[in-house]
């Protein structure tokens, strides 16, 4: 019995289900939780909103980045690289001024 894996048994409600598209994450964090805004920039739409919020601890964090990496690691095993489209695949926010343009 002690070798028994433990089964977490979730409810995923439809509404959940259907999801939302981001293409843009933006990560803060305090000593004690990191703060996760999910947003949509779409051609023509000056302000994008955040469309979904996510706040966890520390270790939860961490425990999602090591997912991501293995998922990812998973992915790219079945189905090639994944391609960021530049030399740099990240920026920050400070280096966007006016809405959203480049300065």
């Amino acid at each position: 019995m002690e070798n028994e894996k433990k089964q977490l048994n979730i409810e995923l409600r439809p509404e959940i289900a259907k999801g939302s598209y981001a293409n843009l994450a933006i990560i803060t964090h305090s000593r004690s939780e990191f703060i996760l805004d999910f947003a949509t920039v779409l051609p023509g739409i000056p302000k994008p909103e955040v469309g979904n919020r996510i706040v966890m601890t520390p270790e939860h964090a961490k425990r999602l980045l090591n997912a991501l990496a293995d998922n990812v690691s998973k992915y790219e095993a079945n189905f090639g690289p994944i391609d960021l489209g530049g030399p740099k695949g990240t920026f920050n926010l400070a280096d966007f001024q006016n809405n959203g343009t480049k300065s």
